[in-house]
């Protein structure tokens, strides 16, 4: 967000608690008095994505009168929507458009929020407060600190931080693991800990990295009362899985406009969204959680069948559009998705992709992907191939690789996965020549640019960024994705995507 878009003056007032309620009677607003909201969760992340999700789920069980799960928001980086909401007492509009309306609700579930950065102090108390009982995350897959291998990157300046300075964190990891060992030393049961991030398994994923960072801080405090809190966090704290989905794209200056002039009041950050929202969660909340399941939410016992299923249907389908779109010079993913080659090029990646999950899970590929044909070709999202292309090293791995790896190892066709990953590395490429520079960026950008600078051969260079981001690491069938993978490269190098697709009859 612009430095001067929650500072305009306009001759409009601001959304606010006493705004609301002069709104237009078509706005959905809180039907529920928010200062009897008591603070259940805190949430790390507090981007559009979980202002768009969780939140709208969670305003839902508020109106519903469980009025002690409101939502704590923290920013770990930036300030920007703390500055944004917090004159607007937290409230903010959520835009949910198809390709022909746009119904616009006011949310209120988050009624306070915190900048980690500036007062760690304040972010830890709301963890180690009593009245929290769940701590929720969305704060992408680069923020987990994982090196290549998988397991927790030691070696990351903010993770030596927080182990030197457990009082004054600036990671997820930090954070968690200092509160829970001070509720430990008060007697407050801990809170489970959700994450909502696209990591395979992403609540076992993050309870092993916190169990390994907390290993870590218990090897540095042998001295202290702190020890032990690893083995805590490994028995005594709920990590259960989740599986999010919705889109959301960014939002334009004229998306709030728009939104003003609607409001008759000014909405620094409005959020826009799809009709479609889903959230698969594990059922394991031992101090208890909202009754979320009246509102929507799919309460399971193993939730990994559905959140393979996202992975690897709606976010590598996602990936592929963007990289290849972007290649086609589309900038948008409905342009993209209406381009016949990458319509009939994604028909063909799910076509892959399906045999991959399990059959008796009570899944429906077929039903799910013609869902997504829709969602994908809603105009009025607009949203920017560019936004999705961001960490594509963090988020192949489990959206392409993984079913890759299993075509392989099956013995069936997958032409069309490795060719999302070469789009990747060709899309990498091209910034500051076909695409602007910085474009979309990558936590591995300062070693991809230098390595892709070199203009190795299509096979070095498909080998030397396996390396680096640690795709298939130590796996039988490495080579050949790398052979495959290069192939596509040679063709993109060549002509673009026209002879990438030539080459696989479309």
């Amino acid at each position: 967000m612009s430095s001067d878009q929650t500072s305009r003056t306009t001759t409009t007032e601001r959304l606010s608690t006493k705004t609301v309620r002069a709104l237009p009677a078509s706005i959905a607003t809180p039907s529920y008095d928010r200062s009897r909201i008591v603070p259940g969760i805190v949430h790390l992340g507090v981007g559009a994505f979980h202002r768009a999700h969780q939140a709208a789920y969670v305003d839902d069980c508020l109106a519903a009168g469980e009025t002690d799960w409101g939502i704590t928001g923290v920013s770990l980086r930036s300030a920007d929507t703390r500055d944004a909401l917090t004159p607007q007492d937290g409230l903010y509009t959520l835009a949910i458009r198809s390709s022909g309306t746009e119904k616009l609700q006011v949310i209120g579930s988050i009624t306070a929020m915190l900048v980690a950065p500036e007062d760690p102090g304040a972010v830890l108390a709301a963890l180690t407060d009593p009245r929290t009982r769940i701590v929720t995350l969305t704060i992408t897959e680069k923020a987990y600190l994982r090196a290549a291998g998988g397991g927790l990157d030691a070696a990351h300046p903010d993770i030596a931080h927080d182990l030197a300075n457990p009082q004054m964190p600036k990671t997820a990891h930090g954070f968690l693991t200092e509160a829970l060992a001070r509720r430990r030393a008060a007697g407050t049961p801990p809170f489970t800990v959700l994450c909502c991030d696209n990591l395979p398994a992403n609540g076992a994923t993050l309870h092993r990295l916190l169990v390994e960072f907390a290993q870590l801080r218990d090897a540095g405090l042998a001295q202290s009362s702190d020890v032990g809190i690893a083995d805590h966090i490994a028995h005594q704290v709920a990590f259960p899985s989740s599986m999010v989905d919705r889109i959301v794209p960014a939002t334009t200056d004229a998306d709030r406009a728009r939104i003003a002039e609607e409001l008759g009041a000014e909405d620094a950050w409005p959020v826009m969204t799809e009709p479609f929202c889903q959230w698969v969660v594990e059922d394991n909340f031992p101090a208890g959680r909202p009754d979320w399941e009246q509102f929507g939410v799919t309460m399971v016992r193993d939730v990994g069948p559905f959140e393979d299923m996202k992975l690897r249907l709606l976010n590598g389908s996602h990936s592929a559009i963007a990289y290849l779109g972007l290649l086609s010079g589309h900038a948008t993913v409905d342009r993209a998705f209406a381009d016949p080659a990458i319509r009939q090029f994604v028909d063909a990646l799910w076509a892959e992709a399906i045999p991959t999950l399990p059959e008796d899970a009570g899944l429906d590929p077929s039903a799910y992907t013609a869902e997504l044909a829709e969602r994908f070709s809603n105009t009025a999202l607009a949203h920017r191939t560019a936004q999705i292309a961001n960490d594509g090293s963090q988020k192949l791995p489990q959206r392409i690789v993984a079913s890759a790896i299993e075509c392989l190892e099956a013995g069936t066709e997958l032409v069309h996965l490795t060719l999302v990953v070469a789009a990747w590395i060709a899309a990498c490429a091209a910034r500051g020549k076909t695409l602007p520079e910085g474009h979309f960026t990558d936590p591995l950008d300062a070693a991809l640019t230098a390595l892709l600078g070199e203009q190795l051969p299509a096979n070095e260079t498909v080998t030397a960024v396996f390396d680096l981001a640690g795709f298939a690491r130590d796996h039988a069938e490495r080579q050949t994705l790398i052979e495959l993978v290069a192939v596509h490269l040679v063709h993109l190098r060549r002509d673009g995507p026209t002879l990438a697709f030539a080459a696989l009859g479309i």
